[in-house]
């Protein structure tokens, strides 16, 4: 009988940032995830470590000092990871939120943000706006705000890390591991069982506590279990789209975020990844959460504003490499419009409704995972009589942060033998990880050799996350820990031989190579570009439309 001090349901964002934080109180820590880290929500976000500005419309000025707290905390643990870029807010004569109230808004978050490390906003007026920015549309413009705020390429780099940090320190991560149903006993929680789903086998596990973190799937967790007595609906879940473009004409190199002028909606331009990122929307979405797809009215909805913001961009669907769409973990809200959902985080205990020892966490944002992680694992602390809590993740450096001067890494690399490429590359996604690998690459020639030459990957660099990061299958290294699938060719020209290391590792035969590689291939279908003729929302414009149609 396996025993726990407490069971954590997810492996996204949240449910590894509390492993972590429950590890390190010294409590037993088992985290179950029905996929691989990552594999949901936190990694189909915006991948912003962004400070809240939009939250200030709704007055919630306790989340915006929040979320500026915490990115200053993510930066500083996760320098490899997160960093500041550039922003700028472009004001033109047509938008809702005039320059007065925008510069205000700016104010506020400046005044909210007064221990951070980025220089304050500064006003830009249109003619030194267009100088700076040629591309913008000008007509209507009266110039814009230029700040700072925060961004993680990698999300499921940064997940890894974190679930790196929670084993290291006692947590049991288990991923590939389905929960079918609680253990109750006189209506107290026990424990669950749960599949794993590679060996199809069934396991029971135990604890007094669990913590339903799984973000948009929490009230599928024990949606069919026998004796669960019937539970509110808690999530309220909303659909985000972004598409992928190479750098376009007149592409920024700053992040824009700007209003639109279909539906006043707040969107996005964000240089990642050496690509550029656009979005994105936002949805009801009540379906199951892994069905959520970028349809052809969001893909035309955003090109049209990006298209509207700089002219010269003159994108089309020709230009989208791929999409990707996840559903936001949002309290049930129904009588709300999207927009107005909160975005804080709340736990949920269910005694009320039958259930002693389960809580379930609605929210959460990938700039506050930490925090969120705090306050859960403070409410465990008292639920199991520990007397004092105080959290010892909000200075902690992540695995890979652990240097001086990033720069430093790749130059160090470089005098090693390292190939500029994989110096970057290596520096960039593991941090001061990237030595452990170069000392594998140095064991022989074979493990040195660039099997792609436009990304600089090495054999070391696979036989290393296969060995020290727990992925079982051929798309959690591909998309989650050699993070290739983000690449415009998806790594499909180094699949076989990728599959071939680890099938050394997971003992695949040939047959298996094939199916993990068919595997990985129906994965990529997240990232397919919408079919011109299929579903198409008719949530945007909606209102203009309507509007206009009045005034005919």
């Amino acid at each position: 009988m396996e025993k726990f001090d407490v069971i954590i349901i997810g492996g996204g964002i949240n449910g590894v940032g509390m492993a972590q934080e429950s590890a390190l109180q010294g409590f037993r820590t088992l985290l179950l995830e029905q996929d691989d880290l990552c594999s949901g929500v936190s990694a189909w976000s915006g991948r912003l470590a962004h400070g809240g500005l939009r939250y200030l419309e709704h007055f919630d000025f306790a989340l915006v000092r929040e979320s500026l707290l915490e990115r200053e905390r993510l930066i500083k643990n996760a320098p490899h990871l997160a960093k500041h870029v550039p922003w700028i807010m472009p004001v033109y004569k047509h938008n809702k939120r005039g320059h007065s109230l925008v510069r205000l808004g700016m104010t506020l978050f400046d005044l909210l943000s007064f221990d951070k490390s980025a220089p304050r906003h500064r006003f830009i007026n249109k003619k030194k706006m267009l100088q700076k920015f040629p591309t913008l549309e000008k007509n209507g413009l009266k110039g814009g705000f230029y700040y700072w705020d925060g961004q993680i390429e990698l999300a499921e780099r940064l997940c890894v890390e974190v679930a790196l940090d929670a084993q290291s320190h006692g947590a049991v991560i288990r991923t590939h591991s389905k929960v079918e149903s609680p253990i109750l006993e006189n209506g107290e929680i026990r424990g669950v069982t749960y599949l794993d789903t590679i060996t199809g086998i069934e396991h029971s596990v135990y604890a007094p506590v669990v913590y339903n973190v799984a973000g948009p799937w929490i009230d599928r967790v024990f949606l069919n279990a026998k004796g669960v007595p019937t539970q509110p609906r808690l999530n309220g879940g909303t659909k985000g789209s972004h598409l992928i473009v190479e750098k376009f004409k007149g592409a920024p190199e700053e992040v824009i975020y700007y209003e639109t002028k279909t539906d006043g909606r707040l969107i996005l331009v964000i240089p990642w990844f050496g690509k550029i990122m656009l979005g994105t929307t936002d949805i009801r979405w009540d379906k199951d959460p892994s069905e959520a797809r970028c349809d052809i009215g969001e893909l035309e909805y955003l090109l049209k504003e990006v298209n509207a913001l700089i002219p010269e961009a003159n994108l089309s669907y020709e230009d989208v490499l791929y999409t990707y769409s996840g559903v936001r973990p949002l309290p049930y809200q129904p009588e709300k419009d999207e927009s107005q959902v909160t975005r804080t985080h709340i736990l949920y205990d269910h005694q009320a409704h039958g259930i002693s020892g389960l809580v379930t966490i609605v929210g959460g944002k990938l700039t506050t995972f930490r925090q969120l992680a705090e306050d859960a694992v403070k409410d465990l602390s008292k639920r199991l009589n520990k007397r004092e809590f105080k959290s010892k993740t909000q200075n902690r450096l992540l695995p890979g942060s652990h240097f001086k001067n990033f720069e430093s890494i790749e130059t160090e690399l470089t005098s090693l033998g390292a190939p500029t490429i994989v110096a970057s590359r290596l520096a960039r996604i593991y941090g001061s990880r990237a030595f452990q690998i170069w000392n594998i690459a140095e064991l022989d020639d074979i493990y040195a050799q660039v099997l792609d030459s436009k990304t600089g990957l090495t054999r070391a660099e696979i036989e290393f996350v296969i060995e020290e990061e727990f992925p079982k299958t051929l798309t959690d290294i591909m998309a989650r820990r050699l993070i290739l699938a983000f690449e415009s060719g998806h790594g499909l020209s180094v699949v076989h031989e990728i599959a071939a290391i680890a099938a050394k590792k997971f003992n695949w035969d040939s047959q298996e190579i094939e199916d993990q590689i068919y595997g990985y291939r129906q994965w990529l279908d997240h990232l397919a570009l919408p079919d011109v003729n299929g579903p198409r929302s008719s949530h945007f414009g909606a209102k203009q439309a309507k509007q206009e149609s009045a005034t005919r």
